[in-house]
């Protein structure tokens, strides 16, 4: 089944699953208003009725079959949630295999002109490669994605190989990752928020006493006292008024005493678990995972903190979201009547905090790691035809390239064999619009889904690892006053202290100087690459100076001369084709004299 094929089938499954269930909730609420009902016509019977025990029964028992069916109400709204979100994640999905990238986030905040290579590979921003990959629903998750696709340190080939296992585990993993991403319900969730909030709880000073086993014992004491007092005005001879009176005493003690805690606490609570409710259910998904790479084993290990307690840490924790999410208007009185509700549930969230608020950061952290990788995975599914990269260790520049094409082109994209050696540079000439720097950038950003683990787009890709500098979109900046040949220069400066601090670095160029006239433009040119020569650098150069080409005539051992030729003729064709030697044809005036042509004609 190809991707597209199950999303549709999966979204199809969804619909029908979430209209039945809403069914079932409009029947549950209907029963919860009888049940409801039910229980206050037996309160009125036990208060008018000479034999009142059977309606007291009766109404307990009606509160029985209410506590029932919300419960059964509320699990069946959880799950027709769940199942409205994951369908939302599939229809993203299919929406993404159309070319419509409008689901996710395009990664504009990580723009950054001065970087060494990702502004020129479109590595950020609308249609941007991390547009395509970004799945994360945390904004820890976009973090670590970006900061993975914009590395600019040398990774190793284990580093390497690692990634691609767990991506590769977690891409076969569907259902995990669909769970996953639609665990947020289709909110992006905050990460800084969450670690202020952390931050904020930690610094505010509350009462201990709620979590002080005193407490405990008067809670529990007071609460068999109720229910004695129950049992003996239901089948013994006191007072059917004691046990509300005790009811009454023991839920105003509380607030006497814990009232100002209680609401500290529960500001707390406010604070920081609509937060870190899908938190909770993202690390119970992976800790409970059946994971088994290198990589996402250390997550689960992160998570667990080696330590028996960690799971429970979760459970207990989502239980307190749960009971939470439960509380309303009608059941607040009745549960904290029965078993003294909030108390216990602030009781439980103080001792939580004690013994995990902590780890919390750490978790946090794990998550957001987790979640790039569910993107990687899922681009990975996506993208059935892109194969892996060879990666071998060699310390010296390997680039070999069968069936090379950029990944935005798609299935109409034209291949081409590509290989660089170590320490050689190679001139590519060519018409305007023949495939010059889409080629480059092809080259560029396949090097860069190599390292972060993710398939390339070729045939075969055999490469080994080294640094990565390109300049093919300098702009000028006018507010601080630097023009467009300036920055060009400024360029060429960082290009030249980066190389110095790599063994091995890789440029791609796009027309060196091109902000001067064409002898100065030529002569700069010649004499910047005569100049990094010295450099451990390797570089290909694309460029419309057909004479800058004649270096291969001086320095036939280091340059190397390749072009995309056009076929003119009545129509010009693009073959986008590479072959070795220099462009012969050019279309800028053939071009411009049939703009002017139509123009006058039209005049």
């Amino acid at each position: 089944m190809t991707p597209k094929e199950l999303y549709r089938e999966r979204i199809t499954e969804l619909t029908a699953e979430i209209k039945q269930l809403n069914k079932y909730n409009h029947l549950m609420v209907v029963l919860e208003l009888l049940a409801v009902a039910l229980a206050v016509i037996c309160v009125v019977l036990y208060t008018t009725w000479e034999g009142g025990i059977v309606s007291l029964i009766g109404a307990a028992l009606s509160i029985a079959l209410y506590i029932a069916i919300r419960w059964k109400d509320s699990k069946n709204s959880r799950l027709s949630v769940e199942k409205e979100s994951m369908c939302n994640v599939y229809q993203k999905e299919l929406a993404y295999l159309h070319g419509d990238y409008s689901g996710f986030s395009s990664g504009e905040q990580y723009i950054n002109p001065h970087h060494e290579f990702s502004l020129d590979l479109d590595i950020f921003g609308p249609q941007s490669l991390f547009h395509r990959i970004n799945r994360t629903v945390t904004s820890g998750g976009s973090d670590f994605l970006a900061k993975e696709l914009a590395e600019t340190r040398v990774r190793t080939k284990a580093d390497i190989e690692q990634r691609r296992e767990a991506a590769c585990e977690l891409a076969a993993k569907e259902p995990l990752r669909t769970a996953f991403l639609a665990a947020t319900h289709g909110k992006h969730v905050n990460t800084s928020d969450v670690l202020k909030a952390l931050s904020e709880i930690k610094a505010m000073h509350i009462s201990r006493l709620a979590a002080s086993k005193l407490s405990y014992v008067i809670a529990i004491g007071s609460i068999i006292v109720f229910y004695g007092l129950l049992l003996g005005a239901i089948f013994g001879p006191l007072s059917d008024t004691l046990p509300l009176l005790w009811v009454l005493l023991q839920i105003t003690a509380v607030y006497l005493v814990f009232g100002r805690t209680l609401k500290r606490v529960h500001q707390s609570i406010d604070m920081i678990l609509p937060r870190l409710s899908t938190y909770v259910s993202m690390i119970m998904q992976i800790v409970t995972s059946d994971l088994e790479s290198q990589e996402t084993r250390n997550i689960i290990s992160q998570l667990s903190d080696n330590n028996q307690d960690a799971m429970k840490s979760f459970r207990l924790l989502k239980g307190i979201i749960s009971d939470l999410d439960q509380r309303n208007e009608i059941w607040v009185p009745i549960s904290n009547a029965l078993y003294l509700a909030d108390y216990f549930i602030v009781r439980r969230f103080l001792l939580w905090q004690d013994r995990y608020m902590m780890h919390v950061d750490e978790w946090i952290a794990a998550v957001s790691h987790f979640d790039a990788l569910v993107s990687m995975a899922t681009f990975r599914y996506n993208e059935p035809a892109a194969t892996d990269a060879e990666i071998i260790e060699k310390d010296e520049v390997v680039y070999e390239a069968r069936g090379l094409y950029h990944p935005f082109l798609g299935a109409k994209a034209v291949r081409n064999d590509f290989t660089i050696t170590d320490l050689h540079y190679y001139i590519i000439t060519g018409a305007n619009m023949a495939g010059k720097s889409t080629f480059l950038r092809s080259i560029g950003i396949n090097y860069v889904l190599a390292c972060c683990g993710m398939p390339v787009f070729a045939d075969s890709l055999r490469i080994s690892l080294f640094s990565l500098f390109s300049s093919m979109r300098t702009t000028d900046d006018l507010a601080n006053g630097i023009s467009y040949f300036n920055a060009e220069l400024l360029r060429l400066q960082q290009l030249i202290e980066v190389c110095r601090l790599n063994r091995h670095t890789l440029i791609i160029l796009d027309e060196i100087l091109k902000g001067t006239n064409s002898l100065d433009k030529l002569n700069g040119s010649r004499l910047f690459l005569q100049s990094v020569t010295s450099l451990p650098i390797t570089g290909i150069i694309a460029t419309h100076d057909l004479e800058l080409s004649k270096m291969q005539q001086e320095h036939p051992e280091r340059f190397h001369n390749y072009c995309f030729e056009i076929r003119l003729a009545d129509e010009i064709t693009y073959t986008y084709r590479l072959s070795e030697g220099v462009a012969r044809n050019q279309n800028a005036t053939y071009l411009l004299k049939n703009i002017l042509k139509k123009a006058f004609i039209r005049t």
